[in-house]
């Protein structure tokens, strides 16, 4: 695991994130892998829909990148889907293909079709669902997932157990299903699930250690981001000790979405020293395939693949954008296959003009006239209540330049 803050020219995080006051605090697993969800949960975004060669084509940009495991689909949702995990297995990808089941032994068969590497067995535990949706105890929860668990295994799959809403679980609940089923059908892993992104990321620590104290399982960690704190609490199950986070691809899923993949792969590299080996240079062409797939835009300021990340308005420091980036930003644009951009508009300086007239090939122009362009570019972009394009700063500079010739 590495132990600095910078690595020249490529990033230049907070020393303080590897102090050894803060670091002694952190139950840090030895290694960290990640799950992605994006072929399934990233498809339950209402209004998303990909189609077989779309999913073949997702699988094999995120193989690619680097993901340890990707959830292939549930192949009792449709034919479509079984067929695309069908071929998505066949490419032998590098990554492991896991689908997503129901607890029972029909899903468990479709998995084994599949040629799947593993399965996540889904039962409800969070108490608004027993209650009102389902009508259950936990021990038919226990009762219905205990066989289902065993055949997975039996049949040589890796058997993930995921009762989800695990967040609004009463607590004897929860504990009284994890001691059973570790009586009765111990699976590989134990998923902590917030359904409802509606847990903090301290009670996420918490959960983890409770959970890992009952069962002496590896722990698994799926949030939604309704709080807006989805890789935050997944990287807050971490610290407590979980080895596998999962996600989807810009933060896809339903409602608000789930934990997006780019930001924690990034997180856990550079943030908390884990020297993954993903290809964080190939993110934006996942980004871009997804959103184009899914027809769901990516906002200007996302985090890492957002138009504007890189992207410097202000004047102050606009010399070092392209030149020393670490200066302005936390990491190279190039790290993640991005470039520095300078734009003008309200908040431009006489620098930012100097580098614009020198970026497209103007020339140089007098102080006079730079004053002037900078005057004319502030209120357009006053008046616009944007950033400007080139083409729009080409038509002021043109025309302060052609009056003083004249």
């Amino acid at each position: 695991m590495r132990e600095n803050h910078f690595e020249d020219g490529k990033f230049w995080v907070s020393p303080y994130n590897f102090e050894p006051e803060v670091r002694k605090e952190l139950d840090l697993p030895e290694k960290v892998e990640i799950h992605d969800a994006t072929l399934r949960d990233g498809e339950q975004t209402p209004g998303v829909v990909f189609s077989v060669d779309d999913k073949v084509a997702i699988a094999q940009k995120l193989a690619e990148i680097g993901v340890e495991r990707i959830e292939a689909g549930m192949p009792a949702v449709s034919p479509q889907d079984e067929q695309a995990i069908k071929e998505i297995t066949k490419l032998q990808l590098g990554s492991k293909i896991y689908t997503f089941a129901r607890a029972m032994k029909a899903d468990i068969d479709m998995a084994l079709e599949c040629g799947a590497h593993g399965v996540i067995i889904e039962v409800p535990i969070g108490y608004p669902k027993l209650v009102t949706q389902f009508g259950w105890t936990w021990e038919e929860v226990l009762k219905r997932s205990a066989p289902v668990i065993n055949y997975a295994k039996e049949n040589g799959l890796h058997a993930v157990f995921f009762p989800y809403d695990t967040t609004r679980a009463r607590p004897e609940d929860l504990e009284n299903l994890c001691k059973g089923i570790m009586n009765e059908s111990p699976p590989d892993s134990i998923g902590i699930v917030d359904t409802m992104g509606c847990a903090t990321p301290e009670a996420i620590k918490y959960m983890v250690r409770w959970v890992n104290r009952m069962t002496g399982l590896p722990i698994e960690i799926h949030t939604h981001n309704d709080f807006g704190m989805g890789v935050a609490t997944e990287i807050a199950a971490v610290t407590a000790g979980a080895q596998c986070v999962h996600s989807c691809g810009n933060g896809l899923g339903e409602r608000t979405g789930n934990a997006a993949l780019e930001e924690l792969m990034v997180t856990l590299d550079l943030l908390y020293g884990y020297e993954t080996g993903y290809k964080l240079d190939k993110l934006p062409e996942l980004g871009e395939m997804l959103s184009r797939l899914a027809n769901v835009p990516i906002a200007r300021n996302k985090p890492l693949l957002g138009a504007g990340n890189f992207t410097r308005e202000s004047g102050i420091g606009i010399q070092y954008v392209m030149h020393d980036p670490l200066v302005m930003f936390g990491t190279h644009p190039a790290l993640t296959g991005r470039e520095g951009e300078v734009v003008l508009g309200k908040k431009s300086g006489k620098a930012s003009i100097e580098y614009k007239l020198d970026q497209l090939g103007i020339g140089e122009v007098t102080p006079e006239q730079n004053a002037e362009m900078l005057d004319l570019v502030k209120q357009a972009g006053i008046k616009k209540r944007d950033i400007l394009t080139d083409d729009e700063f080409k038509q002021i500079a043109a025309a302060v330049m052609k009056r003083d010739a004249a």
